[in-house]
């Protein structure tokens, strides 16, 4: 699933909203300096003003390009674009003021002083701003990992567009791949650049990668096994022009990448509102979860620690979004050699082929030495497990930004080496604490297959109305303990 990006002037919103900010500000300075120190909300004739100002710049911004390549303006040009946004407030509110036969010496100065004040702190904030927004986008783990899919004659091309300098870039090139078998010597480029081979792909299914780029040369056919090989895996891709009329990956958005006007086919779309709410979502989730998790501390930590002394909280690599790999927290269920034991029980495994582990009665479960009258284990480690207290403290990773609420879940680090393409979808959103999977049968379903079936559901069909739903049955399955092993 990919992050649909917004339209015109509304991708700027946080520049529209330092604008109105300063412009209001602007307004109560000078109404201040005018008139002296008065409480200004209380007085109609400020009222009206603020009112006014808000409308024409509303009218100036959804009339003008005033945000039309912000992010490349270098600061006179920055400063020019200033100038002219508040000289097309100033004429709109000189003629209403006309019109109405409103207009006075004392309403024209103060209007002169906020201009003039709007400038000098528009032209500041607009310049902290972005130095924000590059120094963010600068670093790794804010940016894209992106592919790059080209002909030998085209790579120096494209390396050039996609790295434009002095431009907004929130992307990175991990890899340049030549489709074609043309010898150029492009050892200069200052990216790493391979032929396509199935060791090539391999590497894609298993590395941290986030959307690739096709620059389709005209020399050669469009490469349809690689499109569908990156549309199986799940990752975003951009294409060149010539696949607009295939029927097979249907052209979704249309964006900018570098110096390049995209197309971009992805499994699912969801606006910036949709994953603002998600993400808000999950914030309050994580917050409330992390209180919850420091009281069970409290009664869980001393039972582990008397049982199986050691750390409480178990701590392993995962992976996460497109391959990225997190630290992954649980609280520990399990003895201190439960990973070296793994490998002697593998022939236990209930999901085929290893791409996940479950067993039952798992010997390595803190406690499971005691059993109850129907020989079932009964200690303390399948008691959190049961009653799924173990997951408590993702609530952290969820927090972090590392997992959502819902999503699917994340694989360790040998599980996602053995991914074939179409297991890698599964993995295009953020883990969860909760999915599909797990409110749909949890242990019952072992066929790894019929897991990445679900997931694929749940991306395609992703809202915010199914994250509610799912939520909510994932408390009926947790208290029910329906599943859980």
């Amino acid at each position: 699933m990919n992050r649909k990006r917004l339209k015109g002037w509304m991708k700027h919103w946080d520049f529209i909203l330092l604008d109105i900010f300063c412009l209001q500000l602007s307004s109560l300075l000078s109404f201040i300096l005018l008139r002296g120190w008065q409480n200004p909300f209380v007085i109609p004739a400020y009222q009206q003003q603020a009112v006014l100002l808000f409308i024409a710049q509303l009218l100036t911004i959804l009339f003008t390009y005033n945000y039309g390549g912000i992010l490349r303006r270098k600061r006179f040009d920055e400063l020019v674009a200033i100038v002219r946004y508040m000289l097309i407030i100033f004429l709109i509110i000189l003629v209403y003021l006309f019109i109405v036969h409103q207009s006075s010496n004392a309403s024209r100065l103060q209007l002169g002083w906020t201009s003039v004040g709007f400038i000098l702190f528009d032209f500041i904030a607009r310049l902290t701003h972005k130095q924000t927004i590059f120094r963010r986008s600068n670093k790794i783990e804010n940016q894209r990992a992106v592919v790059v899919f080209t002909s030998s004659k085209l790579a120096r091309e494209a390396i050039d567009k996609l790295k434009e300098p002095g431009t907004y870039q929130d992307y990175f090139i991990t890899a340049l791949v030549c489709i074609d078998d043309d010898p150029i010597d492009l050892s200069d480029l200052d990216v790493r650049v391979t032929t396509l081979s199935d060791e090539v792909m391999q590497k894609i299914t298993h590395g941290w990668v986030d959307e690739a780029f096709i620059l389709q040369p005209d020399d050669m056919s469009f490469p349809t096994d690689l499109m569908e090989a990156l549309m199986e895996m799940g990752i975003t891709v951009n294409f060149s022009v010539p696949a607009l009329n295939d029927r097979r990956w249907p052209v979704t958005d249309m964006r900018k990448l570098g110096g390049y006007k995209v197309l971009t086919s992805s499994l699912r779309f969801a606006s910036a509102g949709e994953l603002f709410v998600k993400r808000l979502i999950d914030i309050l989730g994580g917050i409330v979860g992390c209180l919850i998790t420091g009281i069970l501390y409290l009664f869980i930590a001393p039972a582990i620690y008397r049982k199986s002394p050691g750390p409480i909280f178990f701590a392993q690599d995962r992976v996460g979004q497109n391959g990225k790999v997190f630290k992954f927290y649980k609280f520990r269920s399990m003895y201190l050699d439960a990973e070296e034991r793994k490998a002697a029980l593998m022939e236990q495994n209930k999901v085929k082929d290893g791409m996940m582990f479950k067993i039952d009665d798992d010997p390595r479960i803190i406690g499971s030495e005691k059993k109850d009258k129907n020989g079932k284990p009964k200690g303390i480690g399948n008691f959190i497990r049961n009653t799924s207290l173990d997951e408590f403290p993702q609530f952290y990773n969820v927090l972090r930004g590392d997992m959502s609420l819902v999503g699917t879940r994340p694989p360790t680090l040998d599980e996602w080496k053995k991914y074939e393409y179409s297991h890698r979808a599964r993995m295009s959103i953020k883990p969860g604490i909760t999915g599909m999977w797990q409110v749909s049968g949890r242990s019952e379903i072992t066929d790894f297959d019929e897991i990445v079936k679900l997931d694929k559901e749940y991306i395609e069909e992703w809202s915010l109305w199914l994250d509610i739903k799912i939520l909510i049955k994932t408390v009926f399955v947790v208290l029910k303990r329906k599943g859980a092993s």
